[in-house]
C-alpha cells in the first residue's frame, strides 16, 4: 500500500468513465512514475487553456461555437485538475495527532 496506506487515484479513468485506483509501495514503480508525468502534462496543459481562454473572451467577435469549444475544454482541464488535487490531498501526511495539527493552541 502506499505510505499513507491508501489508495492512489490516478489522473486517468477507466471503462465508463470510472475512476483508477494505483496501490503501490514503491512511489518509483513504473506507474506513479507515468501518473506524475500524466499530472504534469495535464496541468500544463491547463495553464495553456486557460491563456488561451483569456485571449478567446477577450474578442468581442468571438464566435458562440468557439466558445461552446472553450467551454467543454476548460470542464475537462477543470475535472482533471480536481482529480490531481484530489488525489495530491489524499497522499498529505496526516498530524499525529488532531490537536497538534499545526494550527496555534489557544489558551
Amino acid at each position: 500500500m502506499t505510505p499513507s496506506n491508501e489508495l492512489r487515484l490516478l489522473p486517468w479513468s477507466g471503462a465508463d468513465d470510472k475512476p483508477c485506483y494505483l496501490s503501490a509501495d514503491n512511489t518509483n514503480g513504473y506507474l506513479s512514475r507515468l501518473a506524475d508525468n500524466t499530472e504534469e502534462i495535464q496541468l500544463g496543459l491547463g495553464a495553456e487553456l486557460v491563456a488561451h481562454a483569456l485571449a478567446v473572451l477577450a474578442d468581442a467577435d468571438s464566435d458562440p461555437e468557439e466558445l461552446r469549444l472553450l467551454a467543454t475544454d476548460l470542464t475537462g482541464a477543470l475535472r482533471d485538475a480536481v482529480r490531481i488535487a484530489t488525489s495530491r490531498g489524499v497522499r498529505l501526511p496526516r498530524p499525529a495527532h488532531p490537536a497538534h495539527d499545526g494550527l496555534p493552541a489557544f489558551s
